[in-house]
Protein backbone atom coordinates (compact mmCIF):
# COMPACT_ATOMS: atom_id res chain seq x y z
CA UNK A 1 0.00 0.00 0.00
CA UNK A 2 1.60 3.08 -1.19
CA UNK A 3 -0.13 7.08 -1.36
CA UNK A 4 1.50 10.12 -2.89
CA UNK A 5 0.34 13.19 -1.54
CA UNK A 6 0.89 16.81 -3.31
CA UNK A 7 3.63 17.68 -2.14
CA UNK A 8 5.79 14.91 -3.30
CA UNK A 9 5.58 12.62 0.52
CA UNK A 10 5.32 9.03 -0.27
CA UNK A 11 4.16 6.76 2.16
CA UNK A 12 4.42 3.45 1.83
CA UNK A 13 5.16 0.03 3.79
CA UNK A 14 8.80 -1.37 4.09
CA UNK A 15 10.36 -5.14 4.00
CA UNK A 16 13.72 -4.29 3.48
CA UNK A 17 16.28 -4.78 6.07
CA UNK A 18 18.18 -1.58 4.22
CA UNK A 19 14.99 0.13 4.72
CA UNK A 20 14.57 -1.29 8.68
CA UNK A 21 18.35 -0.16 9.67
CA UNK A 22 17.66 3.68 8.14
CA UNK A 23 14.34 3.46 10.31
CA UNK A 24 16.39 2.83 13.34
CA UNK A 25 18.82 5.91 12.54
CA UNK A 26 16.08 8.25 12.32
CA UNK A 27 14.46 6.89 15.27
CA UNK A 28 18.28 7.71 17.24
CA UNK A 29 17.68 11.02 15.64
CA UNK A 30 14.96 12.00 17.38
CA UNK A 31 14.91 10.21 20.62
CA UNK A 32 19.03 10.02 21.36
CA UNK A 33 18.27 5.92 21.01
CA UNK A 34 16.35 3.58 18.85
CA UNK A 35 12.78 1.98 19.86
CA UNK A 36 14.25 -0.92 18.57
CA UNK A 37 16.47 -3.00 16.06
CA UNK A 38 16.31 -3.76 12.45
CA UNK A 39 15.38 -7.62 12.24
CA UNK A 40 13.22 -7.01 14.73
CA UNK A 41 10.95 -4.14 12.11
CA UNK A 42 12.09 -7.05 9.49
CA UNK A 43 10.33 -9.19 11.52
CA UNK A 44 7.47 -7.93 12.33
CA UNK A 45 6.58 -6.44 8.74
CA UNK A 46 7.33 -9.91 7.30
CA UNK A 47 4.65 -11.25 9.69
CA UNK A 48 1.70 -9.28 8.61
CA UNK A 49 1.94 -6.20 10.83
CA UNK A 50 2.35 -2.65 10.41
CA UNK A 51 6.12 -0.93 9.68
CA UNK A 52 6.25 2.28 7.15
CA UNK A 53 8.04 4.79 6.08
CA UNK A 54 7.30 8.43 4.85
CA UNK A 55 9.32 9.27 1.63
CA UNK A 56 10.22 12.38 -0.39
CA UNK A 57 12.62 11.85 -3.77
CA UNK A 58 13.29 8.11 -1.85
CA UNK A 59 15.18 9.97 1.49
CA UNK A 60 13.56 8.70 4.54
CA UNK A 61 11.70 11.26 6.51
CA UNK A 62 9.73 9.72 9.41
CA UNK A 63 8.85 5.77 9.99
CA UNK A 64 5.77 4.20 12.09
CA UNK A 65 5.40 0.63 13.31
CA UNK A 66 2.86 -1.56 15.51
CA UNK A 67 1.68 -4.96 15.62
CA UNK A 68 -1.55 -6.41 16.04
CA UNK A 69 -3.38 -6.81 18.95
CA UNK A 70 -5.54 -9.92 20.68
CA UNK A 71 -8.66 -8.48 20.30
CA UNK A 72 -8.57 -7.51 16.65
CA UNK A 73 -6.91 -3.57 16.32
CA UNK A 74 -3.49 -2.39 15.13
CA UNK A 75 -1.22 -1.02 18.27
CA UNK A 76 0.62 2.18 17.48
CA UNK A 77 3.75 1.33 18.83
CA UNK A 78 6.09 4.38 17.64
CA UNK A 79 5.81 7.30 14.80
CA UNK A 80 8.75 9.34 14.63
CA UNK A 81 9.78 12.36 11.97
CA UNK A 82 13.46 13.49 11.79
CA UNK A 83 13.72 16.86 13.15
CA UNK A 84 14.24 18.80 10.12
CA UNK A 85 11.23 17.81 8.45
CA UNK A 86 8.61 19.05 11.01
CA UNK A 87 6.09 20.79 9.43
CA UNK A 88 5.22 18.73 6.29
CA UNK A 89 2.13 17.13 7.40
CA UNK A 90 4.39 13.56 7.95
CA UNK A 91 2.70 12.50 11.28
CA UNK A 92 -0.37 13.07 9.62
CA UNK A 93 0.43 10.98 6.60
CA UNK A 94 1.70 8.57 8.58
CA UNK A 95 -1.05 7.91 10.59
CA UNK A 96 -3.58 7.68 7.86
CA UNK A 97 -1.44 5.12 6.27
CA UNK A 98 -2.01 3.23 9.15
CA UNK A 99 -5.90 4.07 9.33
CA UNK A 100 -6.04 3.16 5.19
CA UNK A 101 -3.89 -0.59 6.30
CA UNK A 102 -6.19 -1.28 9.50
CA UNK A 103 -9.52 -0.43 7.04
CA UNK A 104 -7.85 -3.06 4.64
CA UNK A 105 -8.17 -5.69 7.04
CA UNK A 106 -11.44 -5.31 8.73
CA UNK A 107 -9.38 -4.24 12.01
CA UNK A 108 -11.31 -2.66 14.31
CA UNK A 109 -9.49 0.25 14.87
CA UNK A 110 -5.99 1.64 16.05
CA UNK A 111 -4.59 2.39 19.43
CA UNK A 112 -1.48 3.95 20.86
CA UNK A 113 -0.39 5.94 24.05
CA UNK A 114 1.20 9.37 24.07
CA UNK A 115 2.65 11.66 27.06
CA UNK A 116 -0.29 13.65 28.46
CA UNK A 117 2.36 16.53 29.52
CA UNK A 118 3.01 16.77 25.54
CA UNK A 119 0.25 19.66 24.28
CA UNK A 120 0.71 19.10 20.55
CA UNK A 121 0.27 15.47 20.89
CA UNK A 122 -2.59 16.13 22.62
CA UNK A 123 -4.13 18.35 20.59
CA UNK A 124 -3.09 16.39 17.54
CA UNK A 125 -4.64 13.17 18.74
CA UNK A 126 -7.90 14.72 19.42
CA UNK A 127 -8.70 17.70 17.27
CA UNK A 128 -6.57 16.40 13.99
CA UNK A 129 -7.20 12.44 14.23
CA UNK A 130 -10.21 12.45 16.14
CA UNK A 131 -8.34 9.86 18.69
CA UNK A 132 -10.17 9.75 21.99
CA UNK A 133 -8.03 9.08 25.18
CA UNK A 134 -9.78 6.24 26.84
CA UNK A 135 -7.30 5.04 30.26
CA UNK A 136 -4.39 7.01 32.20
CA UNK A 137 -1.27 4.32 32.73
CA UNK A 138 1.06 5.59 35.46
CA UNK A 139 5.01 4.93 34.49
CA UNK A 140 3.54 2.67 32.05
CA UNK A 141 6.80 1.97 30.17
CA UNK A 142 8.81 1.66 33.21
CA UNK A 143 12.61 4.08 33.69
CA UNK A 144 13.34 4.98 29.68
CA UNK A 145 16.57 6.56 29.14
CA UNK A 146 16.12 8.41 26.03
CA UNK A 147 16.52 12.06 25.84
CA UNK A 148 13.08 12.92 26.05
CA UNK A 149 11.87 10.36 28.62
CA UNK A 150 15.06 10.35 30.42
CA UNK A 151 14.86 11.11 34.80
CA UNK A 152 10.69 11.39 34.38
CA UNK A 153 7.60 8.65 35.06
CA UNK A 154 6.82 7.17 31.84
CA UNK A 155 3.13 7.98 32.49
CA UNK A 156 1.26 7.34 29.20
CA UNK A 157 -2.67 8.18 28.15
CA UNK A 158 -4.05 5.32 26.33
CA UNK A 159 -6.25 6.39 22.91
CA UNK A 160 -8.42 4.60 20.58
CA UNK A 161 -9.10 5.72 16.98
CA UNK A 162 -12.09 4.40 15.62
CA UNK A 163 -11.68 4.23 11.82
CA UNK A 164 -14.20 6.20 11.45
CA UNK A 165 -13.63 9.35 13.64
CA UNK A 166 -13.83 12.51 12.71
CA UNK A 167 -12.02 14.99 14.67
CA UNK A 168 -13.42 16.59 17.56
CA UNK A 169 -14.04 20.54 18.15
CA UNK A 170 -11.13 22.44 19.65
CA UNK A 171 -13.11 23.45 22.91
CA UNK A 172 -13.24 26.58 24.19
CA UNK A 173 -11.53 27.59 27.85
CA UNK A 174 -13.58 30.92 28.64
CA UNK A 175 -16.57 29.42 27.24
CA UNK A 176 -16.59 26.34 29.67
CA UNK A 177 -16.00 28.19 32.58
CA UNK A 178 -18.67 30.47 32.11
CA UNK A 179 -21.28 27.89 31.68
CA UNK A 180 -19.89 26.62 34.85
CA UNK A 181 -16.53 24.28 34.58
CA UNK A 182 -14.35 23.75 37.53
CA UNK A 183 -10.27 23.87 37.08
CA UNK A 184 -9.35 20.84 38.91
CA UNK A 185 -5.66 21.60 38.45
CA UNK A 186 -4.34 24.98 37.65
CA UNK A 187 -1.42 26.01 35.75
CA UNK A 188 1.51 25.49 37.83
CA UNK A 189 -0.31 23.83 40.81
CA UNK A 190 1.26 21.01 42.93
CA UNK A 191 -2.14 19.13 43.66
CA UNK A 192 -5.61 19.43 41.68
CA UNK A 193 -8.06 21.35 43.87
CA UNK A 194 -10.57 19.07 46.67
CA UNK A 195 -13.48 17.92 45.49
CA UNK A 196 -16.05 15.40 43.72
CA UNK A 197 -14.05 14.84 40.12
CA UNK A 198 -17.59 13.81 38.57
CA UNK A 199 -19.22 17.38 38.77
CA UNK A 200 -19.80 18.77 35.77
CA UNK A 201 -17.34 20.08 33.15
CA UNK A 202 -13.45 19.69 34.14
CA UNK A 203 -10.32 21.74 33.60
CA UNK A 204 -6.89 20.26 33.93
CA UNK A 205 -3.73 22.73 33.01
CA UNK A 206 -0.39 20.80 31.97
CA UNK A 207 2.71 23.40 31.26
CA UNK A 208 3.57 24.77 27.94
CA UNK A 209 6.24 22.96 26.99
CA UNK A 210 7.35 20.28 29.04
CA UNK A 211 10.38 19.21 26.91
CA UNK A 212 12.05 22.44 27.72
CA UNK A 213 10.61 22.23 31.30
CA UNK A 214 12.76 19.22 32.26
CA UNK A 215 15.77 20.89 30.67
CA UNK A 216 15.40 24.52 32.67
CA UNK A 217 13.99 22.62 35.74
CA UNK A 218 13.36 18.74 36.55
CA UNK A 219 11.84 19.04 39.70
CA UNK A 220 9.18 21.64 38.44
CA UNK A 221 8.85 18.84 35.84
CA UNK A 222 8.48 16.10 37.81
CA UNK A 223 5.59 18.00 40.35
CA UNK A 224 3.74 18.42 37.02
CA UNK A 225 3.72 14.62 36.17
CA UNK A 226 2.62 13.75 39.42
CA UNK A 227 0.15 16.65 39.69
CA UNK A 228 -1.54 15.79 36.03
CA UNK A 229 -1.37 12.08 37.09
CA UNK A 230 -3.17 12.89 40.42
CA UNK A 231 -5.93 14.80 38.05
CA UNK A 232 -6.37 12.79 35.03
CA UNK A 233 -6.36 9.72 36.68
CA UNK A 234 -8.56 10.32 39.75
CA UNK A 235 -11.28 11.55 37.23
CA UNK A 236 -11.07 8.94 34.73
CA UNK A 237 -11.64 6.54 37.85
CA UNK A 238 -14.07 8.48 38.97
CA UNK A 239 -15.95 7.73 35.72
CA UNK A 240 -15.27 10.99 34.18
CA UNK A 241 -14.05 11.11 30.13
CA UNK A 242 -11.71 13.66 28.34
CA UNK A 243 -13.11 15.23 25.23
CA UNK A 244 -10.34 17.48 24.32
CA UNK A 245 -7.71 20.01 25.17
CA UNK A 246 -7.55 23.96 24.93
CA UNK A 247 -5.36 25.84 22.78
CA UNK A 248 -4.19 27.27 25.87
CA UNK A 249 -3.05 23.61 27.14
CA UNK A 250 -6.40 22.53 29.61
CA UNK A 251 -7.46 18.73 29.18
CA UNK A 252 -11.23 19.27 29.55
CA UNK A 253 -13.39 16.25 30.82
CA UNK A 254 -17.09 15.19 31.28
CA UNK A 255 -18.87 12.92 33.10
CA UNK A 256 -19.24 9.46 31.25
CA UNK A 257 -21.96 8.95 28.99
CA UNK A 258 -22.94 4.95 29.43
CA UNK A 259 -25.17 5.01 27.10
CA UNK A 260 -22.56 5.86 23.81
Amino acid sequence: MSEIDASGIEVRETHDPAEHRAATELMAQVWGQSLTEPGLLTALAHSGNHVAGAYRAGELLGISFGFLTADGMLHSHATAVRPDAHGLGLGRALKLHQRDWARARGLGGIVWTFDPLVRRNAHFNMHVLGALPVEYLPDFYGAMRDRLNDGVPSDRLFVRWALDAVPLAVPDRSGLEDAGARVLLRPGADDPEPGDARSGVLLVAVPPDVERLREEDGGRALTARYAVRAALAGALAAGARITGITRDGFYVLEEKDDRA
